[in-house]
């Protein structure tokens, strides 16, 4: 059974599994030129998430780093259960995400470097960022999967191009779906 390691960008998989689901629903923005419209009620199954990227094969580490959320919320404990090693990084004064990347960089390469024999790294985001991260892991023999929502990448983009094997998230998202509540709301406006 082939070795894997699963690194996770929590903002990157949540924002876009967020979008997917508002659009699987038919909830559409009206003008192009508007964000996405992201559903509120979708979360993310982190067991089934595990199940479904590692398809069988051994994991080695699963890792998942993200911005701390609200104290009320329980995502990080939920991660936590399913297997994953969760470090989370403050946000700066502004509100924008700080570390989250280079904390996955470092904790992917260390990973990388403590296995004995190559694997598959399955990286959870489609961000060009990663693509060092890519790089040294192929030069250590490790075949490279990009697992990302379709609308997170571009298929002749960079970050595409530089892994062995695309593989949407889009494929699995009813399994790897769940929702805290109802949304949209039957006859209320949803923007």
């Amino acid at each position: 059974m082939e070795n894997c390691l699963i690194i996770v960008d929590n903002s990157n998989v949540w924002i876009e599994g967020q979008k997917y689901s508002a659009k699987a629903k038919g909830v559409l923005k009206t003008n192009p030129n508007d964000r996405d419209i992201c559903d509120p009620s979708w979360r993310i199954d982190f067991g089934e998430l595990l199940k479904q990227v590692s398809e069988g094969q051994n994991i080695v580490g699963a890792i998942l780093v993200g911005s701390r959320p609200p104290q009320s919320d329980s995502i990080w404990e939920s991660a936590d259960r399913s297997g994953f090693k969760v470090i989370v990084h403050d946000r700066n004064a502004a509100g924008k995400e700080k570390a989250v990347d280079t904390e996955l960089a470092v904790q992917g390469t260390a990973a990388i470097y403590s296995q004995p024999t190559p694997g598959v790294l399955k990286l959870l985001s489609g961000d060009r960022d990663f693509i060092p991260l890519v790089n040294m892991a192929a030069q250590k023999g490790w075949e490279t999967e990009m697992w990302a929502f379709t609308s997170s990448f571009t298929q002749y983009g960079q970050m595409a191009q530089t892994v062995t094997r695309i593989k949407p998230l889009d494929h699995c998202f009813n399994e790897i779906s769940s929702y805290g509540f109802t949304w949209p709301v039957p006859g209320s406006p949803t923007v």
